[in-house]
């Protein structure tokens, strides 16, 4: 039974910060790729962060240099800080495990948690 639960979202103004967590449903997830995936209104899915089981990170042009994506192994738990907020952030934001090829995510989608920046 796959579990992958987001939380962590909220109301925050523009160059402000949120930390997201993703609590996972057991140790076999850390043998995987982790990723963070954001959709906003209109637009399709995208991968923003990713984290290999080794500690390699990567991150979508937009975000690089404001976000940083971790694991904490003992809590089976991957995160997001979000830093220096902007507009465009806003979305609903998911982790899965990415496919190696396509990027999109392997398991079937949760709830996701929404993030809106806003003044």
């Amino acid at each position: 039974q796959v579990q992958l639960v987001e939380s962590g979202g909220g109301l925050v103004q523009p160059g402000g910060s949120l930390r997201l967590s993703c609590a996972t449903s057991g140790s076999a997830f850390l043998r995987y790729t982790m990723g963070w995936y954001r959709q906003a209104p209109g637009k399709q899915r995208e991968l923003v962060a990713s984290i290999t089981s080794l500690g390699t990170t990567n991150y979508a042009d937009s975000v690089k240099g404001r976000f940083t994506i971790s694991r904490d192994s003992a809590k089976n738990t991957v995160y997001l800080q979000m830093n220096n907020l902007k507009r465009e952030d806003t979305a609903v934001y998911y982790c899965n495990v990415p496919r190696a090829t396509t990027g999109e995510g392997f398991y079937s989608w949760g709830q996701g948690t929404q993030v809106t920046v806003s003044s």
